[in-house]
């Protein structure tokens, strides 16, 4: 195992937001969405990219609470430049299972 310090976990800005429009994404290399994050007053709206296809249609995604991380650097993919990282855990099939709060929780709660 590699360990971290604190203080790397801490550089970390982990936040709640509700998933608030999905896209197709057909110019991805792999099958994804396009989809917006409603990060709550302090952040805002973020867009990203994720491969959720396998286990989501865009009608279940929406309304969704996802577990964030909101300070990577943009990344660009294709023409799309994805915000956040919306996490998840792989499945048995490698598709991706949504990591979530149990309980609703205010948009832009910070993971602590």
């Amino acid at each position: 195992m590699n360990y971290i310090q604190w203080s790397d976990f801490e550089k970390l800005d982990i936040r709640v937001g509700t998933i608030t429009e999905v896209a197709d994404f057909p110019e991805a290399r792999r099958p994804a969405y396009k989809i917006k994050v409603d990060l709550g007053a302090g952040l805002g709206i973020k867009k990203t990219s994720a491969q959720l296809t396998v286990n989501y249609t865009k009608e279940t995604l929406l309304g969704k609470q996802v577990i964030c991380i909101v300070n990577f650097p943009p990344k660009q993919i294709g023409k799309y430049l994805s915000e956040i990282l919306i996490t998840g855990f792989p499945d048995e099939q490698n598709g991706v299972v949504l990591a979530q709060p149990h309980l609703p929780v205010p948009n832009g709660s910070k993971l602590f």
